[in-house]
């Protein structure tokens, strides 16, 4: 395994779960936690769980991604009235 790699996308992780936690929209809220199961997927592949990486892509960043687009697309602003 390559460190360099392990660490940047380590740092990447980090950066992708305070942001997501940080950002006020709720889509881009949405699409970062797609990124943060992106990258949780290529780490267990690069840890030899090929098996859970290929789960946590399919539902991780897959499944619930859509299913949390469908729901965001379906709420309504509050109008500051």
């Amino acid at each position: 395994m390559i460190w360099e790699f392990n660490f940047a996308m380590f740092l990447f992780l980090v950066i992708c779960a305070i942001a997501a936690i940080t950002v006020r929209n709720l889509l881009s809220a949405v699409v970062i936690f797609a990124a943060y199961s992106l990258i949780m997927a290529v780490l267990w592949a690069e840890m030899n769980a090929v098996d859970v990486a290929f789960t946590e892509a399919a539902v991780g960043a897959g499944i619930t991604t859509v299913l949390f687009i469908a729901v965001v697309s379906r709420t309504t602003r509050r109008s500051k009235d």
